[in-house]
């Protein structure tokens, strides 16, 4: 026995040379660290700071990159997050610039590509929509979501699609401006609905003429553009001379659009004002939460709003990082509200940056928190235009900012109760099914080349090979949360934030097109970014028992658990059978049988009477239908099953239309794919259509267009 130990500690390295060699390694890098601060310019620039794993952990700028850049290494930053992420430095890269301006850019442009872990992140997957008139001989209005061109006229950014689509109601209404596709307009022998109903001028039958449409066209562009007055004077001019002419008809017309004109401009719930493009933002700072509330004025309409949600907010709460080159100031002699108002600032001047350096901005900005002037100048010389920021407004203006901060206050107040709603599902799925959270006593019980699996992929692994909880060096990935559309920010201590549920589904129609969904839960939200689907095949169609054993083994292979750690629970959409053939799965794979839940449906098949089944032998538990445990079992059941069903459907149509000929052309995804399909009824469609009528779909670029078309034939 003597032997043998002796031996196995000569093979394995004591904790304590363990301990000794990392703060070896670290001194060094440290060293290294300060030797290249010290080598820096005393000129504006741009600085990024990466961890031992290469990720980005911070980026900045400052306008003297020695000064700025030591401030984080010469000083004590105590426990604090930034101290804490300073920890973490291993590499730092710099780029100087000629002006702040210019750093102010790269910084942002940065923060957008790199997604640096303790900026603040402001996620909007979505880009805004614009109203688009082609440059025809018979221009069309549409709702486009895009880059915008110089060939076409855009009228925007709207901060909705119901703000555009309204406006486009109103144009028909009013201007009689064709909607209809390219490839309709051209084949059309009689007018449609629309010309039926006055919401078309019928320019398709020549029943206007060119200069007539084109007039009408310049108006509805006048009105777009926030002149409704000249407008409405403009129609009033000729309705008197048509009927000077005794056009009766004609000035009769004309009275119909100033009618339904003036009706719609004194059913504005916002009077218009003087005042064309405007952008109103207000900001809000509560519980460790940001919302920026960002109205939209256009043509002098009030629009509507739309509430952005950052996350890595609570970093700069607790410690903001000030241009006053003191980024771990102590902030405890600082008054409460003096250090939210700061963070508030701090937070919309990181909107206003990541918004609209690259986007569409208009000359006037009204905003709820002063912000720093050079951040101002630098956007208005990348925009190519002055910037007018007002701050106190008045009467009309004063309206809208209040309108603005009152939608922040109650759009934060909504998300910090959803959050708080959704955290107490998850307590109470874990109580209901009594689930360990034990996560290290769980890995210790699998199977080596599961557990294997489970630590390399769960990011809790150091260099030395330690996992997160037996170093100090590296934390668990569950420290901060990030989620589209700003997750809540999770302190480290938090076991339920890291509970990770994977729930799957069969769906298939008699036996076509089998597919399973696999979707995740986890930071108590959906995460749609790790669902997955996975197509099922060399089964007996109709097999659900096989195809669940077919996504299980894939799933939790060894190698399938490289992509994602095994989950905390697994739900299974079935009874008794499913759970049966997850059961044999999971023992012949090594992993724990308890994690395994399945979900059946009860008596009547009726929502709120689900049992659910247990693999290791438990009786079936049967939970309250307002159990807020049962609610969160049936949002991720139903959650699986939308997706089976989505992708099921989607794979039918394909092998039903021969969508995969289009599959098979690079540059033709799904979304171009699909505009094909819709505009030309199927693949037969698309094939037999001309490179001109290809290249009038949304998205399908004239070089695209003949790559189709030489596809197909």
């Amino acid at each position: 026995m003597s032997e043998t130990s002796d031996s196995q500690s000569q093979d394995k390295p004591a904790p304590r040379d363990d301990e000794a060699a990392q703060e070896q390694e670290r001194a060094q890098v440290w060293e290294r660290l300060l030797a290249e601060v010290a080598s820096l310019p005393a000129l504006p620039g741009v600085y990024r700071y990466f961890d031992a794993r290469g990720e980005v952990l911070y980026v900045g700028k400052a306008r003297d990159l020695k000064k700025r850049v030591s401030s984080y290494f010469h000083k004590n930053h105590g426990g604090s997050r930034i101290g804490y992420m300073v920890s973490r430095i291993t590499r730092m890269e710099t780029t100087v610039v000629r002006s702040e301006a210019e750093a102010l850019l790269l910084e942002n442009n940065l923060i957008k590509t790199l997604n640096p872990r303790y900026n603040i992140l402001f996620r909007d997957d979505k880009s805004y929509p614009y109203l688009k008139l082609s440059t025809q001989t018979f221009p069309r209005m549409s709702y486009y979501r895009g880059a915008v061109d110089r060939k076409h006229r855009y009228f925007g950014p709207y901060p909705n699609a119901w703000a555009v689509k309204e406006t486009i109601q109103l144009m028909q209404k009013v201007f009689l401006i064709r909607t209809c596709e390219d490839a309709v307009f051209k084949n059309r022998s009689r007018p449609c609905l629309l010309y039926q109903i006055k919401r078309c001028s019928g320019p398709c039958v020549d029943f206007i003429s060119q200069e007539d449409y084109a007039a009408g066209v310049a108006q509805a562009e006048r009105f777009l553009l926030g002149e409704p007055e000249v407008v409405l004077q403009d129609l009033q001019d000729r309705m008197m001379a048509h009927a000077d002419r005794l056009e009766y008809e004609k000035a009769a017309e004309i009275r119909n659009q100033i009618k339904s004109l003036s009706a719609v401009l004194h059913q504005q719930s916002v009077e218009t004002v003087m005042d064309k493009d405007v952008d109103v933002l207000a900001v809000k700072v509560q519980g460790g939460r940001a919302c920026v509330n960002l109205a939209m004025v256009r043509g002098g309409r009030h629009l509507g709003d739309r509430a952005h949600f950052p996350v890595h907010v609570q970093d700069h709460v607790l410690s903001p990082d000030d241009e006053d080159d003191t980024p771990s100031a102590s902030t405890d002699a600082m008054p409460a509200d003096e250090l939210v108002q700061a963070t508030e600032i701090r937070v919309l001047e990181a909107f206003l940056a990541q918004h609209y350096i690259g986007g569409a901005m208009p000359s006037m900005l009204i905003l709820s928190h002063p912000v720093d002037p050079a951040l101002i100048e630098a956007l208005g010389e990348q925009g190519g235009r002055k910037i007018t920021v007002v701050l106190q407004p008045r009467e009309q203006r004063r309206a809208w900012l209040d309108m603005a901060i009152k939608g922040a206050e109650l759009s934060l107040a909504r998300l910090l109760s959803e959050e708080g709603s959704q955290q107490s599902r998850t307590r109470a799925l874990v109580e209901a099914l009594n689930l360990d959270l034990d996560f290290e006593g769980r890995e210790a019980g699998l199977s080596s080349d599961a557990a294997d699996s489970m630590a390399t992929d769960a990011g809790a692994s150091t260099t030395d090979g330690k996992t997160a909880s037996e170093s100090t060096a590296v934390p668990r990935e569950e420290e901060v949360a990030e989620a589209d559309g700003g997750a809540a920010v999770q302190t480290p201590r938090d076991p339920l934030a890291s509970l990770r549920i994977e729930c799957f589904d069969i769906s298939h129609t008699a036996g076509e097109a089998t597919q399973a969904s696999c979707v995740v839960y986890e930071q108590h939200k959906m995460q749609p970014s790790q669902y997955r689907r996975y197509n099922i095949a060399d089964i007996t169609p109709g097999d659900d028992y096989a195809a669940m054993k077919q996504v299980l083994e894939r799933r939790y292979s060894a190698a399938g658990l490289k992509a994602a750690r095994l989950p905390d629970l697994v739900l299974i959409d079935g009874g008794k059978g499913q759970v049966a053939m997850a059961r044999d799965v999971f023992q012949a794979l090594g992993l724990p049988l308890s994690i395994i839940v399945g979900v059946e449906k009860g008596e009547g098949r009726k929502v709120g009477l689900e049992e659910l089944v247990f693999a290791d032998g438990r009786p079936k538990l049967q939970l309250s239908p307002s159990s807020a445990a049962l609610m969160l079992v049936a949002q991720i059941r139903d959650e699986a099953h939308r997706f089976a069903i989505t992708g099921m459907r989607a794979k039918r149509a394909s092998v039903r239309t021969g969508g995969s000929r289009l599959e098979d052309i690079a540059g033709v995804g799904p979304k171009r794919r699909a505009k094909l399909l819709q505009r030309f009824g199927g693949v037969r469609g698309v094939a037999s259509a001309s490179v001109e009528e290809l290249a009038s779909v949304e998205g399908i670029s004239r070089e695209l267009a003949e790559e189709i078309y030489r596809a197909l034939r």
